[in-house]
């Protein structure tokens, strides 16, 4: 028997000798079933073996796209997806949804009404509201960034911390030290410093002392509206400042906790097991939990999101301007 075949995208196609009329039925068949019984490509010489049939390479199963960071505004919020593109859903007075950069990033802060994420190449940008020059795009080398009320703050390379924005109280003034981790809240900032001591500065007053934080080393702080909240080495919380709503004394005073989110008024944190503990203020649900089993969280305004075990992403609290509406990845 003396034939060639080959397949394309068109079927099989063969010439040569039409012994038994076996080219007639291969090239009759479809390109679906051809790919069943035919090799790639084959010769059948004079006398010699029939080739066995090529193992067709399998194709690869997409890995699904998920959320891999999450963080609540004043009435939104945005997310990290795991291609590293930005996702914004919740109140858009000031196109601080509609106005989301493409490209990919690296983090995501949503501040009251504006928001800014860290680019692949480590410089910042911002979008929203920015009535004080808080939502300007800044260059350099940044490995964290926070939206405050009216300011921002990013963290450099360098362990040096620039902030922007309105300096009303002094909250977007640079502080000195070398950093590890920022938090900016409504008018007062704190951060991590190498040694795991806590700095503050911006609005502080003798009444809420947001800004004296306690003792001590810490591995995670976190400001929120007039009060603040951290985590030292053995994963118990200590809060400090305001406390009209008890986001200061009802929190937590036993368990093991790896993250801490302080909101307007009230706080949540996340311990060891994947739960999700909220107390202060609850007036629109916000410290009321979704259940599930999470790997971070964010305290916004009046509402809290969450970054679920399975990349997804849940939200409580205040449903208006659809902030709890998280989409899908």
């Amino acid at each position: 028997m003396r034939h060639s075949c080959a397949l394309s995208s068109a079927g099989a196609r063969c010439w040569g000798g039409r012994d038994n009329r076996l080219l007639d039925l291969i090239a009759g068949l479809s390109p679906a079933s051809a790919t069943r019984t035919v090799a790639d490509a084959s010769s059948g010489g004079e006398g010699g073996a029939t080739p066995e049939p090529s193992t067709p390479t399998p194709t690869p199963t997409p890995t699904p796209t998920t959320f891999t960071a999450v963080s609540a505004g004043g009435a939104h919020a945005c997310a990290l997806r795991s291609t590293g593109t930005l996702a914004c859903w919740g109140d858009n007075t000031y196109n601080q949804v509609s106005d989301a950069p493409s490209g990919t990033f690296t983090a995501v802060s949503a501040g009251h009404s504006h928001t800014c994420a860290i680019t692949s190449a480590g410089a910042i940008d911002c979008w929203g509201w920015n009535l004080d020059g808080q939502a300007a795009d800044q260059a350099g080398n940044f490995t964290a960034v926070e939206a405050g009320y009216i300011h921002s703050c990013g963290l450099r390379s360098s362990g040096a911390v620039s902030c922007w924005g309105n300096n009303v109280s002094g909250q977007s003034g640079d502080p000195t030290g070398s950093f590890t981790a920022i938090s900016a809240g409504e008018y007062h900032n704190c951060g991590l410093l190498s040694s795991g001591a806590i700095s503050c500065w911006g609005l502080g007053d003798s009444t809420n002392s947001r800004t004296a934080p306690p003792s001590g080393s810490f591995s995670a702080v976190s400001a929120g509206g007039a009060h603040g909240c951290a985590l030292n080495s053995a994963g118990a919380i200590t809060c400090w400042g305001q406390n009209t709503h008890n986001q200061r004394t009802d929190a937590p005073s036993s368990g093991t906790f790896t993250a801490i989110s302080a909101g307007q008024n009230h706080a949540c944190a996340l311990n060891s097991a994947g739960a999700i503990t909220c107390w202060g203020r609850n007036n629109h649900d916000q410290a009321t939990v979704t259940a599930g089993t999470y790997t971070a969280v964010s305290a916004g305004n009046e509402h809290t999101c969450g970054l679920k075990t399975d990349g997804t992403i849940a939200c409580w609290g205040n449903s208006a301007s659809n902030r709890l509406a998280a989409p899908s990845p």
